[in-house]
Order: structure tokens, then sequence, then C-alpha cells
């Protein structure tokens, strides 16, 4: 009898163990390196932003399939109508780390950055991290979209994607469950503590702080200064004089060259492309750019790339112009060189 009282207060003793120790994990967690951000974003005290939904397997699936495929399979089992007839996310965005430091957005870095992960150069912002993300459609997009739906989306995840189907991609509104599907599968896609290259220090600040509440928003802060809440968005004009190009800039052929195939053939390919204007590696192909740059004209790099262009009755297609964050002035002189030197 003394021994089975022994065990029963071990085993009582053990159950409140386990269960304070459940609860210091969920309220101070043992965190490493592939903890994700939000989770510790929370541990310190941080609210659960407007957009956060607990994924299941199920519902990440669909949300993948929509935006790789445009469509997934309705919860009735159907075939669902695809978003857009002319584009899928990817178009224009990637599903991977475009950027080797997370605290800015410069396309001189990570142009070189893609080309050695093998991924495009993109218009917009890759879909890795942007439930990290605090806004979006942010900066001078209210210039194209207009102040109504840019107050609608600009802090608000679900309807930047609303905005996007139905503005962005040409295509049809999206319903509730579709866009819970597309969350589900963003959430798959937050940042590691590791993405974050925190510097040994602070990984020491942030353990020997993080039962400390006092400090909470501290951390809150530290951990944000090594990654931008929002990606920028400045456009830029054409040159005033489209034959002499941006003054002071001098291209770099072997950086265009990489513009050209990362950027431009990824929409303009005969096989997988979403543009009617078809370019390839012949010399045809640079001539025609060749002879449009100084020209007023969509087919000039410079008009094309600064202002793309817009979908219009009877032709929704259009191609999206490139924020200096997306592509530098820099950069549109090396596709420059790079296109007359292969026109020669």
């Amino acid at each position: 009898m003394h021994k089975f009282k022994i065990i029963s207060i071990s085993a009582m003793v053990l159950g409140i163990l386990t269960v304070l120790g459940s609860w210091s994990f969920r309220q101070y967690g043992d965190w490493t390196e592939s903890t994700p951000l939000y989770q510790v974003l929370y541990e310190l005290g941080e609210e659960k932003p407007k957009h956060y939904l607990a994924p299941t397997p199920e519902l990440v699936k669909k949300g993948e399939e929509i935006v790789k495929k445009g469509y997934t399979t309705s919860p009735s089992g159907r075939r669902t109508k695809p978003v857009s007839k002319y584009y899928v996310c990817t178009t224009c965005h990637n599903l991977e780390r475009e950027d080797p430091d997370l605290k800015f957005s410069n396309p001189e870095t990570r142009l070189p950055y893609v080309k050695e992960k093998g991924i495009p150069f993109l218009q917009g912002s890759t879909f890795w991290g942007i439930v990290n993300r605090e806004s979006w459609y942010n900066d001078d997009y209210v210039k194209k979209y207009g102040d109504e739906k840019i107050e609608i989306a600009h802090k608000n995840l679900r309807e930047s994607i609303q905005l996007c189907a139905i503005e962005c991609s040409q295509g049809r509104p999206m319903d509730e469950w579709e866009i819970d599907a597309v969350l589900a599968y963003y959430w798959t896609l937050e940042y590691k503590l590791s993405d974050l290259n925190i510097s040994e220090k602070d990984w020491q600040r942030l353990r020997q702080n993080r039962r400390n509440t006092a400090n909470a928003e501290d951390m809150r802060s530290l951990l944000k200064s090594y990654y931008l809440q929002t990606a920028p968005a400045h456009f830029y004009n054409a040159p005033p004089d489209k034959s002499k190009g941006y003054e002071g800039l001098v291209g770099r052929p072997d950086v265009g060259k990489d513009v050209y195939e990362l950027s431009c053939l990824w929409c303009h390919n005969s096989e997988t492309g979403v543009s009617h204007y078809v370019l390839d590696n012949s010399k045809l192909s640079f001539k025609h750019l060749n002879k449009m740059i100084p020209k007023d004209a969509h087919f000039s790099l410079y008009q094309i790339i600064a202002y793309g262009t817009y979908a219009i009755p009877g032709h929704k297609p259009y191609m999206p112009h490139y924020p200096e964050e997306k592509l530098s002035k820099q950069q549109v002189e090396d596709l420059r060189a790079y296109v007359e030197m292969m026109a020669k």
C-alpha cells in the first residue's frame, strides 16, 4: 500500500511536470534555427495577423494547385474554373527566396542570386515569406490601381489575393474557400529563424530574453530588423531620349544576357510563355528589339519596362511593368547592351 502511494504520487508529480513543461514550451518555446518566425513572434506577444489560419494538408494541396495551375478541386469534388484564362500566379511570382539579405530589396544582388538558384527574375515579389509581410501593393501601385482598390488590399493579404486575381491576372473573383486554400499554402512558405541570418550576439539576446516579458517588444523589434515587412515598389520613367538611354549609365552585356534569359524569355518563349510576342536567341529577335529601342512604342525596351501595357476591352492580356526594386535602370542599360551586341 505504501509502495502504491509512492508510485501514485510520483505519477502525479510527473503529470504536473509534464503539464508545466508543455505550458512552458507553448509560452516561451525552445527556439532553434528551424523554428517558424511567427511562432517566436507569437510567444513574444505579437498578435496573430488577419490572414492567419491553421493550414491542413488538404487545404495546402488545393492552394498549391491554384497558385501553380490556376485551378483545383472544389469541396464538391469538381474541378474549379481557372482563376484566369491568361496567367497563373507563378507567371509573375517566384515561390522561393529571391534576396540574399532579407533587409534589402535590391535587383543588383537579386539577379545573380536567382541565377545561381535556377529561378526566374520576375516583376512580382516572391510568395516565399509573404505571410511575414505586413502590407502589400505598396508605394506607387496606387498609381496603377487607384486609392480605393489599394486601400482595401494594402493592409489585408486576403484582399490582396483577390485584387491580384481580378486585376493583375485579369481573372474572376475567387471564392472565400479558394482564398483560404491559397493562404494555407502561403503559410507553408513562411520564414524560419535560420532565414534571417541572425548574428550570434542577437541569438544570445533572444534566448536570454525569451522568458522576460518586459523585453518582449524589444525582441520583436530585433527580429523584424532582420527582414523587410513590406516589398517596396517605386516606378520610373523611360529616358527622355531613348536613343541615348539613361544618362551616365554604361551597359554590361554579360549582365544583360542574364536579364534576357531569366526575365524576358520567361514570358516570351514559344513553349511555356504567356505572351503572343515570342522571343528566342535568334538574330531575328535581337534585330527587332534593337530596331525598336529608340521608338515611342510598346516594343521599345525602355517603354515596355517602365510602363508595361494595360488590359483593354477585347484584349485583356497585358505586360506588367517593373518597379525599380525589381529591375534597375542600370539593368535596363545592361539589357540594351546585350541586345545591341547580339543584333550585330
